[in-house]
C-alpha cells in the first residue's frame, strides 16, 4: 500500500520529504536554469532506491505528475513541475570503482565532477560532458557527448548495466543479457521509461591531457571552421576540438585590452600521451594567429569544469541544437553572419564531433539514431538579467533557423528546449517507431512524461 499524503511518504523513506511550508522549499525547488519558476507539491530527495520506488508508487496512485532531476541541469527544466511530485536524486551520489575492471558504478544523482573524480584516482575515466555539474543521468539517458567521444563513444556506448525503477514501481536490472529491451530504449531514449537509480560504466586509461581553449581574432571565423571541417575528418581520434564563439571573459591569459571581444575559438583536448600535446596543437597554431590560449598538460577532471564559472546555478538559458552531416560552405556563412552576435559572455556555439567512435555503432544497437551525423551543434544563450530573455531567444531561435537548412531534420535531445516537444519524433530518428513499443509496454500511461516525451 503506497502513501496518499506527503507526511504518510515521509514515515515510509529515508530522505526528506519537502513542502511549501518548510524552510527550504524554496532553495529545494530551484533548477539550474533561472527561466524555470514552478511550484512543486512535493519534493522528495531521496536517499536510497527504495525511496524511489515508493516516491514513484505515490505519484502514480494518487494522480499526480512526476518529474526526476539528477543534476538538474535540464534546459527545459525537466526536473521540476507544478503542483506535483518531484524526486530529487541528489544525494544519491556515491561512486564505486572497480580498477581491475575498469568500470565504475554510480548513483543517479552523480554529477561528472564527482563521477570524474572519483575515477581519477585509478587514472580512469569515460566520455563525461564539459560541465562538472551536470548530471550523468540527463546526459547518458540522451547520448553523451564530450571531449572524449571521438575515442572512447558516447556516454551511452560505454553503458554496461543499469537499475531503473519502472512505472509500476519495480526495479529492474538492465543490460545485455536481462531486460534486454528497457537497457536498449534507455541508451539515447531518455528518462521515458523510468527513475535509472545507478550506472554502471566502462572505464579508458584517461589521466592528464593536453587541453586548452584557443582564440582567434573573428574575422578569421570562415577560415578556422573550414580548416576544421576537414582537419576533424581524419583526426587522431584522441583528438577532441570543437569551434566555438566566446566573449573574451576576464581571464589573465587574455590581453586586459581584449577583454569583452568576440573571437572565433577552438577548444582542443588531446587524450593521448601528453607529451605529444604540444605537436598535436601544431596544426591549430598553423591556421591561424592564436591571439589568446591557456594551453597544456592538466588533469582530466579539470577540464570538465573549465567552463562553470560561465553557466552557473541560476543563470537563464535557451537552447537549440541540431545534427549536421556536412559542414558546408552555404553552413559556414551562417555561422560566419549570426555565431559573432552572441550577446553575452556565457552565450555561444559549439560544433561537437561525434565521428570517429561513435560512427562505429550500428543505428539500431542503441536508442541514440544518428550515427551517420558528424556533428552535434548546440546553440546556448545564457544571461542572469530577465530583461534581456525575449532577445536573447530571438538571437538563438535566428541563427538556429538559418542553419537548421544546412543540417539534419534531427538534434540532440539534450539540447532540445520546452518548445522542441514537436521534434521528438525526428529527435530520435529511426529509431522512434521501436522506442514507442517499449514506452508502451513499461509506462501505457505515460507517468515519466516530463522529458522530451514518447507520448504512447
Amino acid at each position: 500500500m503506497s502513501a496518499k499524503t506527503p507526511s504518510e511518504l515521509g514515515d515510509l523513506i529515508r530522505g526528506d520529504v519537502i513542502v511549501e511550508s518548510d524552510a527550504d522549499y524554496e532553495e529545494a525547488r530551484k533548477v539550474h536554469n533561472g527561466m524555470i519558476d514552478k511550484r512543486p507539491a512535493v519534493i522528495v530527495r531521496a536517499m536510497n532506491a527504495g525511496d524511489v520506488m515508493t516516491t514513484v508508487n505515490f505519484a502514480r496512485d494518487n494522480g499526480h505528475a512526476l518529474s526526476v532531476r539528477g543534476g538538474g541541469h535540464s534546459g527545459p527544466g525537466f526536473g521540476t513541475n507544478d503542483g506535483g511530485v518531484v524526486l530529487d536524486l541528489s544525494k544519491m551520489r556515491g561512486v564505486r570503482v572497480d580498477p581491475n575492471a575498469r568500470t565504475a558504478r554510480a548513483e543517479g544523482g552523480t554529477t561528472w565532477g564527482d563521477f570524474n573524480t572519483a575515477t581519477h584516482a585509478f587514472g580512469l575515466a569515460t566520455t563525461g560532458g564539459v560541465i562538472s555539474t551536470t548530471g550523468i543521468a540527463g546526459l547518458t539517458l540522451g547520448g553523451g557527448i564530450g571531449y572524449l567521444s571521438r575515442g572512447h563513444g558516447l556516454s551511452l556506448d560505454n553503458l554496461i548495466s543499469a537499475d531503473i525503477v519502472t512505472a509500476d514501481g519495480n526495479m529492474l536490472i538492465a543490460n545485455e543479457s536481462e531486460n534486454a529491451d528497457v537497457f536498449w530504449a534507455i541508451r539515447g531514449g531518455g528518462g521515458n521509461f523510468g527513475v535509472v537509480t545507478s550506472f554502471e560504466y566502462q572505464l579508458q586509461p584517461v589521466d592528464t591531457v593536453y587541453w586548452g581553449p584557443m582564440f582567434y581574432e573573428i574575422e578569421e571565423t570562415e577560415t578556422i571552421f573550414k580548416f576544421y571541417r576537414d582537419y576533424i575528418k581524419d583526426a587522431p581520434r584522441e583528438m577532441g576540438a570543437f569551434p566555438a564563439f566566446q566573449i573574451a571573459p576576464p581571464l589573465p591569459f587574455i590581453p586586459e585590452d581584449r577583454h569583452g571581444d568576440m573571437f572565433c575559438a577552438i577548444v582542443a583536448c588531446w587524450s593521448g600521451d601528453p607529451a605529444q600535446g604540444e605537436r598535436q596543437f601544431k596544426a591549430f597554431h598553423d591556421v591561424a594567429e592564436v591571439k589568446a590560449e591557456m594551453v597544456g598538460p592538466v588533469p582530466y577532471p579539470a577540464i570538465n569544469a573549465a567552463f562553470d564559472g560561465l553557466f552557473p546555478l541560476g543563470i537563464r538559458q535557451y537552447w537549440k541544437g541540431n545534427f549536421v552531416k556536412e559542414l558546408t560552405d552555404e553552413a559556414i556563412a551562417a555561422h560566419v553572419q549570426h555565431g559573432p552576435n552572441a550577446p553575452t559572455v556565457s552565450s555561444t556555439m559549439h560544433l561537437y564531433p561525434i565521428n570517429g567512435a561513435c560512427q562505429e555503432v550500428d543505428a539500431g544497437a542503441t536508442a541514440f539514431g544518428h550515427r551517420d551525423a558528424n556533428f552535434s551543434m548546440v546553440i546556448l544563450a545564457a544571461s542572469e538579467d530577465p530583461a534581456h530573455d525575449a532577445a536573447h531567444k530571438k538571437w538563438v531561435r535566428d541563427y538556429s533557423d538559418e542553419v537548421a537548412q544546412y543540417s539534419e531534420p534531427g538534434g540532440y535531445i539534450n539540447f532540445m528546449d520546452n518548445d522542441d516537444s514537436d521534434r521528438v519524433r525526428e529527435n530520435l530518428g529511426c529509431n522512434y517507431e521501436r522506442l514507442l513499443e517499449i514506452k508502451r509496454r513499461y509506462d501505457p500511461d505515460n507517468l515519466f512524461r516530463n522529458n522530451q516525451n514518447i507520448a504512447p
